[in-house]
Protein backbone atom coordinates (compact mmCIF):
# COMPACT_ATOMS: atom_id res chain seq x y z
CA UNK A 1 0.00 0.00 0.00
CA UNK A 2 0.80 3.39 -0.45
CA UNK A 3 0.28 6.79 0.68
CA UNK A 4 -1.37 8.31 -2.56
CA UNK A 5 -5.31 9.45 -1.74
CA UNK A 6 -7.07 7.15 -3.94
CA UNK A 7 -10.26 6.32 -3.24
CA UNK A 8 -11.11 2.60 -2.26
CA UNK A 9 -14.38 0.88 -2.86
CA UNK A 10 -16.07 -0.09 0.40
CA UNK A 11 -15.24 -3.99 -0.08
CA UNK A 12 -11.84 -2.52 -0.06
CA UNK A 13 -12.03 -0.80 3.19
CA UNK A 14 -13.76 -2.91 5.26
CA UNK A 15 -11.10 -5.41 4.76
CA UNK A 16 -8.67 -2.77 5.37
CA UNK A 17 -9.92 -1.48 8.72
CA UNK A 18 -11.20 -5.41 9.82
CA UNK A 19 -7.08 -6.40 9.10
CA UNK A 20 -5.99 -3.34 11.47
CA UNK A 21 -8.03 -4.60 14.55
CA UNK A 22 -6.72 -8.23 13.40
CA UNK A 23 -3.36 -6.57 13.92
CA UNK A 24 -4.39 -5.03 16.97
CA UNK A 25 -5.95 -8.43 18.36
CA UNK A 26 -2.90 -10.18 17.82
CA UNK A 27 -0.78 -8.02 20.04
CA UNK A 28 -3.10 -8.27 22.46
CA UNK A 29 -3.41 -12.04 22.20
CA UNK A 30 0.75 -11.92 22.28
CA UNK A 31 0.78 -10.59 25.72
CA UNK A 32 -2.21 -11.80 27.31
CA UNK A 33 -2.88 -15.44 25.96
CA UNK A 34 -6.24 -14.32 25.58
CA UNK A 35 -9.46 -17.20 25.62
CA UNK A 36 -12.45 -17.04 24.24
CA UNK A 37 -15.53 -16.82 26.08
CA UNK A 38 -18.08 -19.60 25.15
CA UNK A 39 -20.99 -17.34 25.76
CA UNK A 40 -20.77 -15.74 22.37
CA UNK A 41 -19.86 -18.90 20.25
CA UNK A 42 -23.21 -18.89 18.61
CA UNK A 43 -22.47 -15.14 17.27
CA UNK A 44 -20.03 -16.21 14.97
CA UNK A 45 -21.49 -15.27 12.77
CA UNK A 46 -25.28 -13.76 12.79
CA UNK A 47 -27.91 -11.84 10.51
CA UNK A 48 -30.44 -9.60 10.72
CA UNK A 49 -34.31 -10.85 9.75
CA UNK A 50 -34.25 -9.90 6.41
CA UNK A 51 -30.81 -11.60 5.78
CA UNK A 52 -28.95 -8.43 4.75
CA UNK A 53 -26.48 -7.42 7.14
CA UNK A 54 -24.24 -9.62 8.90
CA UNK A 55 -22.25 -9.79 11.94
CA UNK A 56 -19.80 -11.51 14.24
CA UNK A 57 -18.72 -11.06 17.96
CA UNK A 58 -16.38 -12.66 19.75
CA UNK A 59 -15.43 -12.52 23.65
CA UNK A 60 -12.17 -13.47 25.57
CA UNK A 61 -10.86 -13.15 28.92
CA UNK A 62 -7.80 -13.60 30.32
CA UNK A 63 -5.84 -13.24 33.98
CA UNK A 64 -5.41 -9.52 33.42
CA UNK A 65 -8.78 -8.63 31.61
CA UNK A 66 -12.44 -9.23 32.87
CA UNK A 67 -14.01 -8.97 29.21
CA UNK A 68 -12.83 -8.18 25.97
CA UNK A 69 -14.90 -7.85 22.90
CA UNK A 70 -13.66 -8.10 19.13
CA UNK A 71 -16.85 -7.36 16.52
CA UNK A 72 -18.14 -6.37 13.60
CA UNK A 73 -21.00 -5.49 11.58
CA UNK A 74 -22.19 -4.98 8.44
CA UNK A 75 -22.63 -5.57 5.00
CA UNK A 76 -19.22 -4.88 2.42
CA UNK A 77 -20.71 -6.21 -0.84
CA UNK A 78 -23.26 -4.01 -0.85
CA UNK A 79 -23.66 -1.37 2.37
CA UNK A 80 -21.74 1.72 2.80
CA UNK A 81 -22.30 1.32 6.62
CA UNK A 82 -20.38 -0.94 8.78
CA UNK A 83 -19.30 -1.09 12.14
CA UNK A 84 -15.93 -2.99 14.05
CA UNK A 85 -15.19 -2.67 17.61
CA UNK A 86 -12.15 -4.12 19.64
CA UNK A 87 -12.37 -2.93 23.17
CA UNK A 88 -10.25 -4.36 26.24
CA UNK A 89 -11.51 -4.36 30.16
CA UNK A 90 -9.02 -4.71 32.19
CA UNK A 91 -9.19 -6.74 35.60
CA UNK A 92 -9.12 -4.55 39.10
CA UNK A 93 -6.01 -5.52 40.05
CA UNK A 94 -4.40 -2.14 38.38
CA UNK A 95 -6.18 0.91 37.32
CA UNK A 96 -4.65 1.77 34.02
CA UNK A 97 -7.69 2.71 31.86
CA UNK A 98 -9.54 0.70 29.59
CA UNK A 99 -9.07 0.56 25.82
CA UNK A 100 -11.24 1.45 23.22
CA UNK A 101 -11.15 0.95 19.34
CA UNK A 102 -14.05 1.49 17.00
CA UNK A 103 -14.01 1.77 13.17
CA UNK A 104 -16.08 1.81 10.17
CA UNK A 105 -17.61 3.04 7.18
CA UNK A 106 -20.67 5.72 7.02
CA UNK A 107 -19.19 5.91 3.52
CA UNK A 108 -15.82 7.91 4.75
CA UNK A 109 -13.85 5.76 7.05
CA UNK A 110 -14.52 6.63 10.68
CA UNK A 111 -12.22 5.67 13.74
CA UNK A 112 -12.55 5.92 17.50
CA UNK A 113 -9.56 5.52 19.51
CA UNK A 114 -9.41 6.10 23.39
CA UNK A 115 -8.03 5.38 26.89
CA UNK A 116 -11.81 4.94 29.33
CA UNK A 117 -10.69 6.72 32.72
CA UNK A 118 -11.15 4.78 35.47
CA UNK A 119 -10.75 7.32 38.26
CA UNK A 120 -12.85 11.15 37.96
CA UNK A 121 -10.08 12.97 35.98
CA UNK A 122 -11.29 16.45 37.12
CA UNK A 123 -10.43 15.66 40.56
CA UNK A 124 -7.30 12.73 40.12
CA UNK A 125 -4.85 14.97 38.73
CA UNK A 126 -2.05 12.56 38.74
CA UNK A 127 -4.13 10.04 37.01
CA UNK A 128 -4.91 12.75 34.20
CA UNK A 129 -1.02 13.64 33.68
CA UNK A 130 -0.13 10.05 33.78
CA UNK A 131 -2.40 8.54 31.02
CA UNK A 132 -4.07 11.44 29.20
CA UNK A 133 -1.70 14.49 28.48
CA UNK A 134 0.62 12.21 26.63
CA UNK A 135 -1.59 11.62 24.32
CA UNK A 136 -2.77 15.52 24.49
CA UNK A 137 -0.68 16.66 21.36
CA UNK A 138 -1.67 13.75 19.16
CA UNK A 139 -5.30 14.90 19.83
CA UNK A 140 -4.51 18.40 19.10
CA UNK A 141 -2.55 17.83 15.88
CA UNK A 142 -5.50 15.95 14.71
CA UNK A 143 -7.75 19.17 15.06
CA UNK A 144 -5.64 20.73 12.58
CA UNK A 145 -5.38 17.74 10.44
CA UNK A 146 -7.74 18.84 7.37
CA UNK A 147 -8.04 15.63 6.03
CA UNK A 148 -10.16 14.79 8.90
CA UNK A 149 -13.81 16.03 10.08
CA UNK A 150 -14.22 15.75 13.73
CA UNK A 151 -17.39 13.26 14.72
CA UNK A 152 -18.83 14.59 17.36
CA UNK A 153 -21.73 12.46 18.76
CA UNK A 154 -25.65 13.62 19.43
CA UNK A 155 -25.74 11.61 22.39
CA UNK A 156 -24.69 13.26 25.38
CA UNK A 157 -23.96 10.06 27.36
CA UNK A 158 -21.67 9.19 24.80
CA UNK A 159 -19.73 12.35 24.93
CA UNK A 160 -19.61 12.19 28.36
CA UNK A 161 -18.42 8.52 28.08
CA UNK A 162 -15.28 9.58 25.80
CA UNK A 163 -12.18 11.00 26.95
CA UNK A 164 -10.89 14.31 26.90
CA UNK A 165 -8.18 13.03 24.44
CA UNK A 166 -10.24 10.61 21.96
CA UNK A 167 -9.55 10.01 18.75
CA UNK A 168 -12.89 10.79 16.84
CA UNK A 169 -12.98 11.29 13.24
CA UNK A 170 -14.03 10.59 10.00
CA UNK A 171 -11.93 11.03 6.75
CA UNK A 172 -12.09 10.03 2.85
CA UNK A 173 -12.38 6.53 1.74
CA UNK A 174 -8.16 6.59 0.90
CA UNK A 175 -5.15 4.76 1.89
CA UNK A 176 -3.52 7.99 3.34
CA UNK A 177 -6.24 7.91 5.57
CA UNK A 178 -6.34 4.09 6.56
CA UNK A 179 -2.56 4.44 7.00
CA UNK A 180 -3.20 7.08 9.30
CA UNK A 181 -5.51 5.10 11.16
CA UNK A 182 -3.60 2.15 11.27
CA UNK A 183 -1.04 3.97 12.77
CA UNK A 184 -3.02 5.61 15.60
CA UNK A 185 -4.38 2.54 16.83
CA UNK A 186 -1.14 0.90 16.99
CA UNK A 187 0.50 3.95 18.32
CA UNK A 188 -2.16 3.65 21.19
CA UNK A 189 -1.93 0.26 21.68
CA UNK A 190 1.48 0.05 22.15
CA UNK A 191 1.44 3.01 24.73
CA UNK A 192 -1.08 1.48 26.44
CA UNK A 193 1.30 -1.72 26.81
CA UNK A 194 3.69 -0.14 28.44
CA UNK A 195 1.59 1.45 30.92
CA UNK A 196 0.45 -2.32 31.55
CA UNK A 197 3.60 -3.42 32.05
CA UNK A 198 4.79 -0.52 34.59
CA UNK A 199 1.32 -0.29 36.75
CA UNK A 200 1.03 -0.24 40.42
CA UNK A 201 -0.64 -3.18 41.57
CA UNK A 202 -4.38 -1.69 43.08
CA UNK A 203 -4.54 -2.53 47.43
CA UNK A 204 -6.43 -5.57 47.98
CA UNK A 205 -9.19 -3.45 49.62
CA UNK A 206 -9.79 -0.91 46.96
CA UNK A 207 -9.81 -3.64 43.79
CA UNK A 208 -14.08 -4.46 44.87
CA UNK A 209 -15.05 -0.80 44.44
CA UNK A 210 -13.05 -0.69 41.09
CA UNK A 211 -14.29 -3.92 39.60
CA UNK A 212 -18.19 -2.88 40.65
CA UNK A 213 -17.27 0.96 38.59
CA UNK A 214 -15.49 -0.84 36.09
CA UNK A 215 -18.71 -3.13 35.29
CA UNK A 216 -21.29 -0.27 35.89
CA UNK A 217 -19.36 1.73 33.62
CA UNK A 218 -19.01 -1.28 30.94
CA UNK A 219 -22.93 -2.39 31.00
CA UNK A 220 -24.35 1.34 31.11
CA UNK A 221 -22.20 2.43 28.14
CA UNK A 222 -23.70 -0.61 26.30
CA UNK A 223 -27.00 -0.38 26.91
CA UNK A 224 -26.95 3.57 26.56
CA UNK A 225 -26.09 3.61 22.90
CA UNK A 226 -28.58 5.33 20.62
CA UNK A 227 -28.09 2.90 17.76
CA UNK A 228 -29.64 -0.07 19.57
CA UNK A 229 -32.79 1.40 18.63
CA UNK A 230 -31.29 0.92 14.99
CA UNK A 231 -30.67 -2.59 15.81
CA UNK A 232 -33.97 -3.77 17.21
CA UNK A 233 -35.44 -2.93 13.67
CA UNK A 234 -32.68 -4.97 11.93
CA UNK A 235 -32.82 -7.97 14.26
CA UNK A 236 -35.10 -7.92 16.46
CA UNK A 237 -35.52 -7.37 19.92
CA UNK A 238 -34.42 -10.69 21.55
CA UNK A 239 -31.32 -10.65 19.31
CA UNK A 240 -30.09 -7.38 20.07
CA UNK A 241 -30.55 -7.83 23.83
CA UNK A 242 -28.50 -10.39 23.19
CA UNK A 243 -25.89 -8.53 21.81
CA UNK A 244 -26.44 -5.87 24.59
CA UNK A 245 -25.24 -8.33 27.39
CA UNK A 246 -22.52 -9.66 25.11
CA UNK A 247 -20.87 -6.36 24.55
CA UNK A 248 -20.86 -6.09 28.44
CA UNK A 249 -20.49 -9.44 29.66
CA UNK A 250 -23.78 -10.11 31.03
CA UNK A 251 -24.99 -13.34 29.46
CA UNK A 252 -23.11 -16.83 29.23
CA UNK A 253 -20.77 -18.97 30.91
CA UNK A 254 -18.69 -17.25 32.56
CA UNK A 255 -19.63 -13.40 33.23
CA UNK A 256 -17.76 -11.20 35.05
Amino acid sequence: MTHQPTDLDKKAIFEQLWEITKELHQKLEARFQLHPDPSTLDLQPYRSLDGNINGSLTTFVASEIDWLVHSWLGNPESSNFSVMRLTTWLKSHIQVPHLAFEFGTYPNIFFYIDYIPRTELLTDLAYLDRYYEPVNQTFLKLQSDSRLKLFTSKNVYIRLFQSPVRLCYTGAPTLDILELTRTLAHETLDRWLTWVDAAEPVPEDARDALAARDLWLRRSSAERDADNQIAVRLFGSELTDRLVRSLWGGVGVSPP
